[in-house]
């Protein structure tokens, strides 16, 4: 049921005809040649390009030292940090994307890609949080308190034996969150403006039945970027 609809899809992108139906009449990959010379195509590649790669570094930053604060320290609000941290994986993406654009309108901030990578931000994190959390949970704590009654300070410690030993679960945090930015619609499609992202460009051409063919092509590549990018991911991950 999940591969069958994308090996369809993939048959479709290199059909000839552009009516979406057996049997096919010809094969050609003419629909994957004018994919590039589209400019408003590549310029949403080229935002959500932008978007994902700074809004997963932020999320990677952000929810590794969250992660840090969680797993390392007792304080009084610890479960409530929790809670609100995981919460964008819960609250639907659409009362999301409607509750920013209200609290951006209010705030007088103009939707824009940087409003965009804001909210993918939030979204990724409890993503790096699970990934990078799964991993210092498993990483023993007395080889930093052994560096610290060595004579190394904090910040040492965590630059010279922490960071180093949950590395691949931060590349892989990092991928995953470049995977959520860059096929996220919802909240790009409420606060993108007048610089749609790739999802949200792609979404507006399927109104036009003599440019399907192109957009499918185009899914099927970003089908195949995703899947890779989630193996590569799965795969550092695993590195110990």
């Amino acid at each position: 049921m999940l591969y069958l609809p994308i090996a369809i899809l993939f048959l479709f992108s290199i059909n000839s005809n552009t009516f979406l139906s057996f049997p096919l009449q010809g094969l050609t990959l003419n629909w994957y040649e004018k994919l590039l010379e589209s400019d408003a195509l590549l310029r949403s590649a080229r935002n959500s390009l932008m978007v994902a790669l700074c809004s997963s570094l932020a999320a990677t930053v952000l929810g590794t030292m969250t992660s840090l604060l969680m797993l390392r320290y007792q304080f009084r609000s610890k479960s409530l940090l929790v809670a609100m941290a995981v919460l964008p994986l819960i609250v639907p993406y659409i009362v999301l994307a409607v509750a920013l654009l209200l609290l951006f309108a209010v705030l007088g901030i103009d939707r824009s890609l940087w409003t965009v990578g804001i909210a993918h931000t939030v979204v990724a994190l409890p993503y790096v949080l699970l990934i990078v959390g799964s991993r210092l949970a498993g990483f023993d704590a007395n080889l930093e308190e052994a560096a610290m009654d060595l004579g190394a300070d904090y910040p040492t410690t965590l630059r010279r034996i922490v960071l180093p030993m949950i590395a691949p679960a931060m590349v892989s945090a990092l991928l995953t969150a470049f995977t959520v930015s860059f096929d996220e619609f919802a909240l790009a499609l409420f606060l993108a403006g007048t610089h749609p992202t790739f999802p949200v460009y792609l979404y507006g051409q399927l109104r036009f039945a003599s440019r399907l063919p192109i957009m499918i092509a185009l899914a099927v590549l970003m089908m195949i970027g995703t899947l890779a990018l989630v193996l590569i991911a799965e795969r550092v991950r695993r590195v110990e």
